[in-house]
């Protein structure tokens, strides 16, 4: 089962997945796929892992979800615009091949029998990007967005903190 959770920035989007998973499993996994960059966004993983209690298993990774054993779990994974940011800058901006191999990766996730909940942002909803690296990774993130939709059971767009249902299993 996959539920894709998408929205703009500070729309409720990583709340609302945890609240989803702490309600489906009382030890669900937290995966989580950022790498540190500067201060300022320590102070924002800090904050999300602050907010989350004893209950959750971490696990940090920054491309390799699939390696992990997760058969029968409720996981969390916060999120794809980070993930896509690890692939993006280490396959330097090639976006096909980036988008290749994040497929691939999310197709071997898949296979797995659990409950995925995937956070992703919609940064495109805001038009044209500043340069052409951010269109680049614009384009990157709509087609990783519009390829986990496909394959999700269940799609919620958070709005101002207000989950709304997009896509629903047998719809």
């Amino acid at each position: 089962m996959i539920t894709l959770i998408t929205g703009g920035t500070r729309s409720g989007k990583s709340s609302h997945a945890e609240r989803l998973a702490l309600s489906l499993a009382k030890r669900p996994i937290y995966m989580a796929t950022a790498r540190i960059w500067d201060d300022d966004f320590r102070h924002r993983v800090e904050a999300h892992q602050r907010r989350r209690g004893p209950e959750w298993e971490n696990i940090e990774e920054d491309k390799g979800l699939s390696r992990h054993a997760l058969q029968g779990r409720v996981v969390l994974i916060d999120c794809l615009t980070l993930w896509a940011t690890n692939y993006f800058f280490d396959l330097h901006e090639d976006v096909a091949l980036a988008l290749e191999q994040m497929r691939r990766e999310i197709d071997r996730l898949a296979e797995q029998d659990a409950h995925f909940i995937i956070v992703t942002n919609e940064i495109g909803m805001g038009g044209a990007q500043a340069s052409a690296m951010q269109n680049h990774f614009a384009d990157l993130l709509g087609a990783l967005n519009q390829y986990v939709a496909a394959m999700a059971d269940e799609v919620i767009l958070m709005v101002s903190g207000i989950p709304v249902k997009i896509k629903q299993a047998n719809n």
